[in-house]
């Protein structure tokens, strides 16, 4: 299946503790459909001092599964994704909300 959800995407959150966060997608992992957002789904690690790093108590960001996420139309608000084939062949993503294209 084509990928909906990109690196660099601007999503919006629809279900979980961060419903209605918004972030940028840092990575995706499409086997185990999650993917990681930029100040999305934060945990705390308890890391051990490790050469020049400290240890102490670390905030990241922790996968979150596709099915959680939405890609951003251009108001912020989520918007389902489709496909189109433009007039030179090229396949492109589409918001289905606003009719804009996603990929330019």
């Amino acid at each position: 299946m084509a990928a909906k959800i990109k690196k660099g995407d601007k999503v919006v959150v629809l279900a979980g503790r961060d419903k209605g966060k918004a972030g940028e997608v840092l990575n995706v992992n499409p086997t185990e459909e999650r993917a990681l957002v930029r100040g999305v789904n934060m945990v705390q690690r308890h890391t051990k001092p490790q050469g020049v790093n400290e240890g102490g108590i670390i905030a990241k960001e922790a996968p979150i599964h596709l099915s959680n996420l939405a890609v951003a139309d251009k108001d912020g608000k989520p918007t389902r994704v489709g496909f189109k084939k433009l007039d030179d062949g090229r396949k492109v993503r589409v918001a289905k909300r606003s009719g804009d294209l996603i990929d330019g």
